[in-house]
């Protein structure tokens, strides 16, 4: 396996990664932000105000979204196996 090789696998499996993660932090950092901004407005500091609403926005993504993450986990795998044959011989 050259470097170049290794170096593709790599950026696949980044690039995987991030589209994976994506919904997920971009839904947790909108919520905080909302949270915080009516957090400030409403001058109140409770801790599980923000925590709790942001855990259960986060379960829901991913219950929501579980098909489509295991899908596309899915096909990357297949991929990966489909091309094996490249990278080991």
């Amino acid at each position: 396996m050259t470097p170049d090789m290794v170096s593709e696998l790599l950026r696949q499996l980044m690039k995987e990664a991030m589209i994976l993660a994506a919904p997920v932090l971009i839904a947790s950092a909108l919520l905080s932000f909302l949270l915080s901004l009516v957090q400030t407005l409403t001058s109140l500091q409770e801790q599980s105000l923000t925590s709790v609403p942001r855990l259960a926005a986060v379960a829901m993504i991913m219950l929501v979204g579980m098909p489509w993450f295991l899908g596309r986990m899915a096909t990357y795998t297949r991929l990966l196996i489909s091309d094996l044959h490249r990278y080991v011989g």
